[in-house]
């Protein structure tokens, strides 16, 4: 929803809003922010606000360092865990030059040129995700000890789960922030946990991922635990997985049917075609090719409709409902880069009508099969990516070339 200055003025002045958090992420998904006071607010909305681009991942270099932030006026949201007296808003920003270019390399801004393309074509993206975490003790010093707050199971109630009230006060948070929880549950590691949100457009459905992990990690530190997005931080249990749940409408439609499948089936044909070129963003960190393979987190490029072990799913849901759930992202991607990815993988097999692979009904956690896999290494995926053509067409060549460098250091930190 849009709203003019004057409307944001007024609602800070009755709300008594003291700070401005002026956020964003850089290129690995971190959010960033700086803190502005509201009287600064109307000339930050006309002339943007500098700050040093150098300093941030893949931004800059230290010679042309002088960016620009610009809020987006439809995210503001309040901060419920702030005091209420002196309270805080949060607005999402593009990243811009001096001269108010946009910069190539501004995640966000590239997954909404994206979805302009696509509506170009004639559809809406909408987009639900569905994230897991950890919820690990503390010591003395609030670091995490990696011992989990209860040996809870899937799906498991008090007092087997002691997470209850913290999903409880994330959800209603969340609520709060104007950002709507679908469910939330225990998962099936000890200390683990999900929530799921409800459809959004596909830049919606990021912004607010980015603002329910750091929910879940402000909250969680509340109540003396360390939430942990890590895919795989404990070797014996389940990971973390991100799933990605994606839909095309056209004219307020769901355009995929059970009865007329075709487009479907061609979206889900090309996000299995560009798998193994998507990995490196989709799972970005040595610890995300621990979890896949696992626990149902998918290595072999496949779909089914009930099968939890392919890479998509198709699950048989109402018409309204139908969707196609990607299932090897984890929470360590950049959303927007994901998501945009996806989006332009599936586009890619509609516009050029690519066949879908037969479904895969076996067990792939105990049958080896036949099927081609995803990256089994980081490595290998940083070799497959900074050689990949549908990469190089999709993203820019310096975001390209930053990422690949970033993730070759990692290894070599390993």
């Amino acid at each position: 929803m849009n709203h003019t200055i004057q409307e944001i003025l007024e609602f800070i002045e009755e709300h008594d809003v003291k700070f401005i958090r002026l956020a964003f992420c850089d290129l690995l998904g971190n959010q960033k922010n700086i803190s502005v006071m509201p009287r600064q607010l109307p000339r930050i909305f006309e002339e943007g606000i500098l700050f040093d681009g150098s300093a941030i991942a893949g931004f800059g270099r230290i010679e042309e360092s002088d960016l620009l932030l610009m809020p987006d006026s439809s995210t503001f949201d309040i901060l419920p865990w702030r005091p209420q007296s002196g309270s805080v808003i949060r607005f999402f920003c593009s990243v811009h030059y001096p001269d108010k270019t946009p910069l190539e390399v501004d995640c966000r801004s590239l997954l909404k040129q994206r979805l302009t393309k696509v509506k170009q074509e004639g559809y809406q993206v909408l987009c639900g995700t569905e994230c897991e975490f950890y919820l690990f003790k503390t010591d003395e010093q609030g670091s995490c000890t990696w011992i989990p707050h209860d040996q809870g199971g899937y799906f498991d109630m008090a007092p087997l789960d002691k997470g209850e009230d913290i999903r409880r006060d994330i959800c209603l948070t969340l609520e709060e922030m104007g950002i709507e929880p679908e469910s939330s549950h225990h998962e099936q590691g000890p200390g683990q946990h999900e929530v799921d949100f409800q459809y959004r457009d596909g830049l919606t459905a990021c912004d607010q991922l980015i603002t329910f992990k750091w929910a879940v990690q402000t909250i969680s530190e509340l109540h003396g635990l360390y939430a942990s997005f890590l895919p795989k931080p404990i070797e014996s249990a389940s990971g973390n997985g991100l799933h990605i749940n994606l839909s095309l409408y056209q004219n307020g439609k769901n355009s995929f049917q059970f009865d007329q499948p075709e487009l479907l089936k061609h979206f889900i044909a090309g996000i299995l075609a560009h798998s193994k070129e998507m990995a490196l963003f989709l799972n970005p960190d040595h610890n995300s090719y621990q979890r896949l393979g696992e626990d149902k987190a998918p290595k072999y490029i496949s779909w089914s409709h009930s099968n939890r072990t392919t890479l998509v799913r198709v699950p048989r849901v109402e018409e309204r409902l139908v969707r196609c759930e990607v299932r090897n992202s984890d929470p360590l991607c950049n959303p927007y880069l994901a998501v945009n990815l996806l989006v332009a993988a599936g586009m890619d097999g509609i516009e050029n009508k690519l066949e879908l692979m037969d479904e895969c009904t076996e067990n792939l956690e105990i049958k080896q099969s036949a099927l081609d896999t995803l990256p089994r290494t980081l490595e290998e995926a940083i070799n497959i990516a900074k050689n990949s053509e549908f990469i190089k067409q999709t993203l820019p060549s310096s975001l390209i070339d930053y990422y690949v460098e970033n993730r070759t250091q990692l290894l070599h930190k390993k």
